[in-house]
């Protein structure tokens, strides 16, 4: 089968790789229709993880099923269904309380496991024609019969629209609750268009890339430019000094400044200081534990330069970690279906796999228009096969 492989530091390419097949009676086989380009699949491709050469990249999968294992009952051949990126075994002290996140068991030694991701468990992911779902009954989302129709909408369950969910979540936003998300990339678009769902009243955007801002614009948020002068004044203007209720950090540890060099405490000292005092702060953006390619030598250990003398005495709250997807696609995916949500008004292209390593290339570089990439195994330079 025809896949994306990791070969080193921006070094991805189209490979003819073993076909993925049933290895135990609990999996499932699916064809892959839609397979996106994560921002979080930027730091492996970067060489800033301990990603292994060889290894196919793509966590953010939908496709059709084309065979089941012996074990398998409630998914079946021709369903169409989007997995979650994080593999649950379902049986897990972690898994049953709805953590599949933090499964005990399908990576041993670590909580959590995912497709295709560097230090989450040997699984090959799905920017392929084809993938493996182990415990396929549980890791499968059967979606509604308008799946093919609204393609482009659904593959966000994946990933993007659960963890930008997720955010407002931790960050326990309420209806009426004023909002600042830091980070237009895919998931910081996500969450606000999660808080407008949740029924927010004020939701600000920080960001210094123009498409992007323009992006949360149309989900109804106000574009914080940071490039313009302090985002933090920005929001205090905007809510009359007193700071934003709650707010998301959805950029990670390789976030800049307005020069574009990499401080790793920016977002989550910014935060500090734009969300009022007893406000909630969710945070999804990816921290690591190791960064030993980072210019910064606290963050080479995982470690950052934290103004946790003000986050103390504003009395807030930090709520972090990535997101339990199964414990919202479910509930998105309606949302979808009855048009109350529409993820895919992030997209901005529609690939084949063979165009994937020049995506990469424009995705890295944030080149102006490339928000949220989607790759179609079934097209061919841009026409569907």
């Amino acid at each position: 089968m025809k896949a994306i492989v990791y070969y080193g530091p921006r070094d991805v390419r189209v490979t003819e790789m073993p076909d993925a097949i049933i290895e135990q009676p609990t999996d499932v086989l699916v064809k892959i229709t839609a397979t996106n380009i994560c921002g979080s699949d930027l730091h492996m491709y970067q060489g800033r993880t301990d990603m292994e050469s060889g290894r196919i990249f793509g966590h953010e999968n939908m496709g059709r099923v084309v065979e089941v294992g012996k074990a398998v009952t409630q998914i079946k051949v021709g369903d169409m269904v989007c997995l979650p990126f994080n593999i649950g075994c379902g049986h897990c002290r972690n898994c049953e309380s709805g953590l599949t996140g933090f499964c005990l068991t399908m990576n041993p030694g670590m909580a959590g496991a995912a497709y295709g991701f560097a230090g989450m468990g040997p699984f090959s992911g799905g920017q392929a024609e084809y993938l493996r779902v182990p415990h396929g009954d549980f890791n499968c989302l059967k979606l509604p019969e308008d799946a093919v129709e609204k393609e482009n909408d659904y593959v966000m369950l994946s990933d993007i629209f659960p963890t930008g969910y997720h955010a407002t979540e931790l960050a326990c936003v309420q209806p009426g609750d004023s909002v600042v998300i830091y980070g237009a990339g895919p998931v910081g678009l996500m969450a606000a268009h999660s808080a407008s769902i949740k029924g927010a009243s004020q939701i600000m955007v920080v960001d210094n890339h123009p498409d992007r801002l323009k992006l949360a614009e149309e989900l109804g948020a106000i574009a914080i430019d940071f490039s313009k002068g302090s985002a933090v004044e920005q929001v205090l203007e905007l809510t009359k000094g007193m700071g934003a209720d709650k707010g998301c950090e959805c950029v990670g540890y390789q976030c800049c400044d307005k020069h574009g060099t990499e401080h790793s405490n920016i977002t989550m000292n910014e935060l500090v200081q734009a969300v009022k005092a007893t406000g909630c702060i969710g945070v999804v953006g990816v921290f690591v534990p190791k960064d030993p390619k980072s210019k910064e030598e606290l963050q080479k250990e995982g470690h950052m330069d934290f103004d946790f003398g003000q986050f103390w005495m504003k009395g807030q709250k930090i709520a972090t970690g990535q997101a339990n997807v199964k414990s919202y696609n479910r509930q998105l995916s309606t949302l979808i279906s009855t048009g109350k949500a529409k993820p895919s008004l992030i997209v901005s292209h529609e690939l084949s796999l063979d165009e994937a390593p020049d995506a990469y290339k424009h995705f890295d570089a944030r080149d102006n228009g490339w928000t949220k990439v989607i790759l179609k195994p079934e097209m061919v330079t841009g026409k569907k096969s």
